[in-house]
C-alpha cells in the first residue's frame, strides 16, 4: 500500500525575502508538493515576503513588538492567526525571532527550519545569514551545507530531518558560498516537506528516522 498523503496547510514565518518560501510555493503550484500555503507571518512590515504573499494572494499578518508590546499577547496573536488559517504545519524561512515555547508545544514536530550549515556545527543564537558562512570560512572546514531540522525550544538544536553537503572552495567568499548553498536550500526544503506530506518520517527522541517509501502501512 502506498503511504497516505497528509494535507499540510503550511504557514511560513519570515523576516526578509523569504526565498525558501517562494521555492515552496513554486513547488506547490507545479504539483511537486501537495500542500497548501495558507499564510505568512512576518515581524517586518517592509519584508519582501509580504510583497510576494500579496502577489500570490496568500494571506499575511505583521506581528511584532511594536504592534504587540506584551509578549504573551504577541504569541497569542500568532496562535490565533494560525488557527484562523487552519494551519497545521509551519516553515521558517529566514525568521529572525525565537519561536515561543507555547507555539513549539502546540505544533510539536510540525515546525521546520532551514539552516545554511551542517548542524550541530555553526548553529545557535546570532548564527544566521552571512555570519554562518564567515564562520565556516574562518574555521577552515572543507565542507559546509544545509540542514533542515525540527524546531524546539533551543536554537538549531532540534532533530535533523535532512542534510545536504556543499563543498567549500579555496577562493570562496561568504557571499559566493551563501549563493551556492541557497540553491541547495531550495531543493532540500521541498524534499523535507514531501517526507511529512507522505508520512515518511518518525521522530524518535533526537533522531528523525525515515520509513521505507514502499513499506506497507
Amino acid at each position: 500500500m502506498p503511504h497516505k498523503h497528509s494535507s499540510l496547510r503550511i504557514a511560513a514565518f519570515a523576516s526578509g525575502r523569504g526565498s525558501n518560501f517562494s521555492a515552496i510555493v513554486d513547488a506547490i503550484e507545479s504539483g511537486e508538493l501537495k500542500s497548501t500555503a495558507v499564510g505568512v507571518i512576518s515581524n517586518n512590515p517592509d519584508s519582501g515576503v509580504i510583497e510576494f504573499a500579496e502577489s500570490k494572494e496568500i494571506p499575511y499578518a505583521v506581528i511584532n513588538k511594536n504592534r504587540y508590546p506584551d509578549e504573551s499577547e504577541l504569541n497569542n496573536k500568532i496562535l490565533d492567526t494560525l488557527d484562523e488559517w487552519n494551519a497545521n504545519f509551519i516553515v521558517l524561512a529566514g525568521y529572525m525571532k525565537k519561536i515561543d515555547p507555547s507555539i513549539v508545544r502546540k505544533y510539536k514536530n510540525r515546525i521546520l527550519n532551514i539552516h545554511p550549515a551542517l548542524l550541530p556545527s555553526f548553529g545557535g543564537n546570532k548564527m544566521y545569514g552571512l555570519k554562518v558562512h564567515e564562520s565556516v570560512l574562518n574555521s577552515g572546514v572543507k565542507y559546509s551545507g544545509v540542514t533542515v531540522h525540527i524546531v524546539t525550544d533551543e536554537y538549531d538544536k532540534g532533530p535533523i530531518v535532512l542534510q545536504q553537503v556543499v563543498p567549500v572552495y579555496d577562493d570562496d567568499t561568504a557571499e559566493i558560498l551563501q549563493k551556492r548553498i541557497l540553491k541547495e536550500e531550495h531543493t532540500i526544503y521541498k524534499e523535507a516537506i514531501r517526507l511529512f506530506e507522505e508520512d515518511l518520517v518518525v521522530v524518535l527522541g533526537q533522531r528523525v528516522v525515515r520509513k521505507r517509501e514502499n513499506a506497507e502501512d
